[in-house]
């Protein structure tokens, strides 16, 4: 670690090292964990599925859905409203269960950083 990084890892409010330690923080990284890593790998596996059929599954990619529209531009089409969808459905999520322990967090870290 160089002695730049060490004295940036030291100049960070102490506030948060207290509010790091408590049951409430766990909570909001585990609640944001809960959501992101099943996201993630659903969307890369969908993904992938994507790019395996477009490499191995010629014929099937190929396949005229309607007119000159394949399977293939369906497929891609189908990326950008997934990640919609999956923008969508974060910030619910986030509305719902992680902004208000965020917000509870963030007060306490207020009225802690005003006592010091």
């Amino acid at each position: 670690m160089s002695e730049e990084a060490h004295d940036q890892a030291h100049r960070h409010d102490p506030v948060y090292d207290s509010l790091h330690a408590t049951a409430e923080f766990r909570a909001l990284r585990s609640a944001y964990r809960k959501f992101v890593f099943p996201a993630t790998v659903a969307f890369l596996a969908w993904y992938l599925l994507y790019v395996f059929c477009s490499n191995w599954a010629e014929d099937f990619m190929n396949t005229k859905v309607v007119g000159n529209i394949n399977v293939a531009l369906v497929f891609g089409l189908l990326q950008f409203a997934t990640t919609f969808g999956i923008a969508y459905l974060y910030a619910n999520y986030s509305n719902k269960h992680l902004d208000p322990l965020a917000r509870k967090l963030d007060e306490e870290y207020e009225i802690e950083k005003r006592q010091l």
